[in-house]
């Protein structure tokens, strides 16, 4: 299965982080980048092999939230989207 077919690497769906600032609460980041409701999970992931990652925000905090989906810290970006390839 080449790249292009394999449901299980991860879409970037955009080249740099989002910040958003959240209230206390749970929130699921979509890990698969194909959620129309960025950076968060609508459930397009199904029948990719990846699940979203749950967020549990104890205090109202801001969150650089990984838009390129292939960083290290899950839903946190660590500058990843740095060092992609252009035709990632």
């Amino acid at each position: 299965m080449s790249a292009s077919q394999d449901t299980s690497t991860p879409v970037i769906y955009d080249r740099k982080p989002v910040r958003v600032e959240l209230a206390p609460g749970t929130y699921y980041w979509c890990a698969c980048g194909k959620s129309t409701n960025q950076p968060f999970c609508n459930g397009a992931h199904a029948g990719s092999g990846i699940s979203p990652q749950k967020v549990e925000v104890t205090e109202p905090k801001t969150i650089a939230f990984c838009n390129c989906k292939h960083s290290m810290l899950g839903y946190q970006c660590d500058g990843t989207h740095k060092n992609l390839p252009a035709d990632a």
